[in-house]
């Protein structure tokens, strides 16, 4: 738990705000600079799965509420309301995009959290790791990325063509390279 001065910060506490702040999609967290409040002891692991306090959250509606207030700010990440800031630990990527659909212009990914984004100017793939083990991400908003499952990758190689030498995808107007 984190420690506010004279009130303690749970999960719970920025949950109940979190409902309240974001109705209907991702909470308007750009907005928000509330005082920081400590660290929580919650934790996203690299296989999308989230963990508060060693357990994992297992209410997919409790896990899609604090992706909406989720927020980086550098290489750190925050659950943040209208008037707290909490640190959280990411291991890699907050979200995990688990399924596309492929079409010759446009490739919308969906994440473990539900959120839906068409890949392009403003959402795009990216390419980390080894020739060997490609580790690809695509950008969901604001600085947080989804690292693309295995599966949904090995969909988008399938429907890959060679472009400039180099085998990839487009969406968007853009030509992704799904090598490294």
């Amino acid at each position: 738990m984190a420690d506010r001065g004279d009130k303690a910060v749970s999960a719970e506490g920025i949950a109940a705000a979190a409902s309240k702040a974001a109705k209907g999609g991702p909470a308007p967290v750009h907005l928000w600079n509330p005082p920081f409040c400590g660290d929580l002891d919650m934790e996203i692991r690299a296989d999308g799965t989230w963990f508060y306090q060693g357990t994992p959250i297992g209410r997919p509606a409790m896990v899609r509420l604090f992706s909406t207030i989720l927020k980086r700010e550098g290489d750190r990440f925050f659950l943040v309301t209208p008037v707290e800031k909490v640190g959280i630990r990411v291991v890699d990527a907050p979200f995990l995009a688990v399924d596309a659909e492929i079409a010759p212009d446009a490739v919308t990914f969906t994440t473990n959290v539900g959120d839906r984004v068409t890949a392009g100017p403003d959402n795009p793939i990216t390419l980390r790791g080894t020739a060997g083990e490609p580790r690809p991400y695509i950008h969901v908003r604001a600085g947080l990325e989804a690292l693309i499952d295995r599966k949904t990758f090995y969909r988008l190689a399938e429907a890959a063509a060679e472009e400039g030498g180099r085998s990839g995808i487009r969406s968007g107007g853009i030509f992704f390279p799904l090598e490294p």
